[in-house]
């Protein structure tokens, strides 16, 4: 019981030193020497930052399709593609490495949806963006077909 109360102060105190204790304990097996509480708490950490990222990517991925599809302005139309390559290679990775996400890719693709058209109107008032997306929701197509 002490051994896990120095544990979690030392998680509260030096995260650092924390990870090195706890890998440490568990390449030697002293699993009960473990903080349990604080080491499930940054796996689901870890599994909610990768959801995050991959959320955010498809949001600023849908967002720069718009600009490219929707506004005529030819002298943004290669920052647009930068990014839109960029976050499509990013996506890409995330998938590589957990490819469960795709699940979630798809869950959240409406909120993401939702989110990048109102900032597209935001940006650009003036332009008549659809109110559904037109293209295929197919991650696949989402993230290799050329749209413009």
């Amino acid at each position: 019981m002490t051994q896990i109360v120095t544990q979690s102060l030392l998680y509260d105190r030096d995260f650092v030193a924390w990870c090195e204790d706890t890998v440490a304990k568990l390449k030697t097996g002293r699993f009960a020497e473990i903080d349990i509480n604080s080491l499930s708490e940054e796996i689901e950490g870890l599994a909610g930052r990768d959801k995050r990222e991959l959320k955010n990517r498809l949001r600023l991925l849908i967002n720069h399709l718009l600009k490219g599809i929707y506004v005529e302005s030819p002298d943004e139309y290669w920052g647009w593609e930068l990014t839109i390559r960029e976050q499509r290679r990013q996506i890409l990775d995330l998938l590589e490495q957990s490819p469960s996400l795709g699940n979630y890719l798809v869950e959240v693709f409406a909120k993401c949806w939702e989110d990048a058209l109102t900032d597209a109107r935001e940006d650009y008032p003036k332009v008549q963006f659809p109110d559904e997306w037109m293209f295929s929701r197919d991650i696949d197509a989402l993230l290799r077909d050329q749209l413009w």
